[in-house]
């Protein structure tokens, strides 16, 4: 099991969580030249060693037109490595000045909607960023009582939001951690200076976005934790305690520009524990639904996330026949498949029990083979090793010969002994 643990004793943003996660990799020459090739134009983000307090770590930031973004928008008291979200988001009634003289052009979320489904990315990174998005302006809605829809965004700021956001995506695709855990989050105190007058730190779409997740302001007098990191925390983060028992394999360091009494950075902490997962199982006893509203319910609590569901016939009280509803998900989506379980069935009452699961090392190897390219799931532990071809791939195919699965395998199989 991979974990990805993140330590926020200095808040979290959107540049320095891309710098921590940039430091974890080993290939980091071509993971930085995949995050310039996403299609954002003149946008390029560059990373480069740094240092806080005499720790080493990285340091990334965003180039718009060959300038760092902040350096040519709003004045800030704040440091220009914790972006405020005042600098990216207006009201659509809002009339705003610039003391500057070039041209700033609005977008909707709409817009950015349809900017990152044209960027060169992955579908997991592109749905990844549009989630975080979708949090960061639900927020600033929230802070100004109006709707996303009437939420603008300055293309300046667009594009260095959408950099970083899409930089953290296409890293946590890169790691491809099983579980990410953050410690509660350090927010700063004090007050920022945006385009709207002073206010109280967090910022209050900051605040709305650490909702539910453990925060406390510290003891420095700045804005550490922006609505850009906060959302990525809110999307990727699965549970908030101080660090676990972990067997660490890498640490990295991204760090921030301003200088504290405190090294001012995110440490993010990867380990490794083979052979060990956590997984939750839900169940909840039926004896009043027939078996297609059963059939449906199992379809749609799978969409919600569940990684497997099952019914089990059991006896129940009143001498009456039942069925025991048995999902098995993660941290990640326990609340979406509880509330699906809820939905879309006559249940009162669901039980959770929080289960450690050995499990095999999983690898998924594309072979080509004369009926076409077939994925092969490899698993090995425990001094076992197994393989298994992928039954869509399989299907696939034999649907197109017009063969029997067992057809295809055999033929496979023979051409590839």
């Amino acid at each position: 099991m991979k974990t990805l643990y993140i330590e926020c004793k200095m808040g979290a943003a959107g540049d320095m969580l891309t710098a921590a996660l940039f430091d974890l990799l080993p290939n980091k020459k071509d993971i930085l030249e995949k995050m310039n090739q996403i299609g954002l134009k003149d946008v390029h983000t560059h990373i480069d060693p740094a240092q806080s307090c005499g720790i080493h770590g990285y340091k990334a930031t965003v180039h718009i037109h060959g300038e760092v973004e902040g350096e040519r928008d709003h004045e800030h008291t704040h440091d220009h490595t914790h972006e405020h979200t005042q600098k990216h988001f207006h009201e659509h009634t809002h009339t705003h000045e610039h003391a500057h003289s070039h041209h700033h052009t609005h977008h909707t979320f709409h817009d950015i909607e349809h900017i990152l489904s044209h960027l060169n990315i992955s579908d997991f990174v592109k749905e990844n960023a549009l989630e975080i998005y979708n949090l960061i302006a639900q927020a600033e809605s929230k802070a100004h009582n109006t709707t996303i829809d009437n939420i603008h965004f300055h293309e300046v700021g667009t594009m260095d939001a959408i950099a970083d956001i899409v930089n953290v995506c296409l890293l946590m695709e890169e790691l491809a951690p099983d579980e990410v855990i953050a410690s509660p989050v350090c927010t700063g105190s004090g007050t920022v200076k945006c385009a709207h007058g002073i206010l109280p730190v967090p910022a209050p779409a900051t605040a709305y976005l650490l909702e539910g997740i453990p925060m406390y302001a510290g003891t420095i007098q700045s804005e550490l934790c922006t609505p850009t990191g906060a959302a990525i925390l809110k999307h990727f983060v699965s549970r908030y305690e101080e660090m676990p028992i972990l067997r660490v394999e890498k640490i990295g360091y991204g760090m921030g520009t301003k200088q504290f009494e405190q090294a001012n950075c995110i440490r993010a902490f990867l380990a490794q524990e083979e052979g060990k997962d956590r997984i939750y199982e839900l169940n909840a006893n039926i004896d009043d639904m027939s078996g297609e509203e059963l059939g449906y319910a199992m379809k749609q609590i799978m969409r919600a996330g569940a990684r497997d569901l099952f019914y089990t016939a059991i006896q129940m009280k009143k001498n009456r026949p039942g069925i025991l509803l048995s999902a098995i998900c993660d941290e990640a989506h326990k609340e979406e498949v509880i509330q699906s379980i809820f939905h879309h069935t006559s249940t009162i009452g669901i039980r959770e029990k929080k289960c450690d699961r050995h499990i095999l090392k999983r690898e998924i190897e594309t072979i080509q083979t004369p009926l076409g390219k077939v994925r092969k799931k490899k698993v090995h532990g425990y001094a076992v090793n197994k393989e298994k071809w992928e039954y869509e791939d399989l299907a696939k195919i034999a649907k197109k010969n017009d063969l029997s699965i067992w057809e295809v395998k055999k033929r496979i199989e023979k051409q590839n002994n």
